[in-house]
């Protein structure tokens, strides 16, 4: 089998909103096979770049275009594959962007070997820990702590048992920090675990100050409360806090992780497929973490490849913990261009079974939203 076509397909809703909500569109990576077999993956990124790493031409033999790079090879040689993208880009691909198109290039390449075998990668990946895991419902906070209480409201009604609530308006003041957590623990009640992803916006002194803050509301953990390369912020976090500190959707490959555990002492290592290499680097990401002890779980607040993609690589590690899962947003492409979906039960959803990553392109819905 060899690789005949490698298109990156840009998605997009008419409307955008000015927040943080990736879901609002899409990078789709598309491989076509001469046997007929095609693999689909997707890239949580800027996408128009990303379709320029993978669309690009030539230049010399450490810059290159993805896609050219991968046709006439054998799809099944996902680490060959995945060192010759990197070694042919090291002037922008060791870290950022560059790995984020590798990263879906990559999820594509096992959806391809999966379909081929008849199996599901989870099993390639010699994976089988859970028949269904444990989601948390993952939302952005409301415009006020009483709209935010109201979204955990109907969270714990459609009986999840672990929620988030994430970014603006967090930040502002500690008043309103305060209040956003204590009216999301108002509305989950006692039962339900409370996660906070802080977006970013505070120096460690805060984020120490804040952690401290919010124990009174027992939360499962502290996300991303400082910027990414403050290691240091990290470690003084970690060691003042008996809350989780969880960290990693920023970061691109392996080495990132490892100073985001070794110099910041975080407690949950957060890998987004998407963005961190695809299932060939998110495996060794794991085995790094579970060295240390650590948890990993995934991150994805994109369209249901993610999903899907995360919910094998989850399957696959012994140190996974919990899946995120966005299932109420509105105006987003996420559950709009695939043609299945996820439904969770009691707050799990199934391990799929089918072969490949198991979900397939809505191509009506791919050709009304794509731009590029």
């Amino acid at each position: 089998m060899k690789i005949t076509d490698v298109q990156a397909i840009y998605l997009r809703l008419p409307q955008v909103k000015e927040q943080c909500d990736s879901g609002q569109d899409a990078l789709i990576v598309r491989i076509e096979t001469d046997a007929g077999i095609t693999g689909i993956g997707e890239v949580d990124s800027a996408p128009l770049a990303v379709k320029g790493l993978i669309e690009g031409p030539y230049s010399n033999s450490i810059t290159c275009g993805l896609g050219r790079l991968l046709l006439g090879e054998d799809p099944f040689r996902t680490e060959y594959l995945w060192e010759k993208m990197y070694r042919h880009n090291i002037y922008a691909g060791r870290r950022g962007i560059a790995i984020h198109a590798m990263s879906g290039i990559d999820m594509a390449l096992w959806d391809i070997k999966g379909k081929a075998l008849g199996e599901p990668i989870w099993r390639l990946l010699g994976g089988g820990f859970h028949k269904r895991m444990r989601v948390y419902a993952s939302s952005l906070f409301g415009n006020t702590p009483e709209e935010t209480g109201e979204r955990a409201r109907r969270f714990a009604g459609r009986g999840f048992t672990a929620v988030k609530f994430g970014w603006d308006p967090m930040g502002q003041d500690e008043r309103l920090d305060i209040a956003l957590v204590r009216e999301a623990r108002r509305g989950l009640g006692d039962g339900p675990d409370l996660l906070i992803d802080a977006g970013l916006v505070w120096d460690a002194k805060t984020a120490i100050q804040r952690a401290r803050a919010f124990q009174q509301f027992g939360i499962f953990w502290l996300e991303e409360p400082l910027q990414p390369d403050d290691y240091e912020g990290y470690r003084k976090l970690s060691e003042a806090t008996d809350v989780r500190i969880a960290a990693g959707e920023e970061e691109s490959e392996r080495r990132g992780f490892v100073d985001l555990m070794d110099r910041g002492r975080i407690d949950v290592a957060q890998v987004d497929l998407t963005r961190a290499g695809g299932f060939t680097e998110a495996m060794k990401i794991a085995s790094l973490a579970a060295d240390r002890g650590l948890p990993v779980v995934n991150h994805g607040f994109t369209t249901y490849i993610n999903v899907a993609a995360a919910l094998h690589f989850l399957n696959s590690a012994p140190n996974s913990l919990i899946l995120e899962f966005v299932s109420e947003e509105e105006t987003t492409l996420r559950d709009q261009i695939t043609r299945q979906r996820f439904v969770a039960r009691d707050g799990y959803l199934d391990i799929p079974c089918e072969p490949g990553l198991g979900i397939d392109l809505d191509e009506e819905a791919v050709s009304r939203f794509r731009v590029a």
